[in-house]
């Protein structure tokens, strides 16, 4: 489904810490001039639909409708100069917005 780098296990780990539930929800939703943008947050509600996977220390969580345009991505935490956050690497990413907000997916 959606592979964790080490780094974002621990970041998640660490933003999730005391936190009851500790879900990461992953998505897509349309919208931005390329057509779709990435949702990840925080969550502390999980629908019947939804696919969690268990890591333990904290469960990631996707929407059903998300999920094939999520399938085979990568989650990761990267620092770009003073900025430091979640970034969903994801190889069916066709473009992307100038701003870098919203994608377009291959076949979509």
């Amino acid at each position: 489904m959606v592979e964790l780098t080490d780094a974002a296990i621990s970041k998640a780990i660490e933003r999730t810490a005391g936190s009851n539930p500790s879900y990461i929800r992953l998505g897509v939703h349309p919208g931005g001039c390329a057509g779709w943008e990435y949702i990840i947050d925080y969550a502390n509600e999980v629908d019947s639909t939804d696919f969690v996977e268990d890591y333990g220390k904290f469960k990631l969580v996707i929407d059903a409708i998300s999920v094939p345009f999520l399938n085979g991505s990568t989650l990761d935490w990267v620092k770009e100069g003073l900025n430091e956050s979640f970034k969903i690497i994801n190889p069916k990413e066709e473009a992307s917005c100038g701003c870098g907000v919203s994608i377009q997916f291959k076949d979509s």
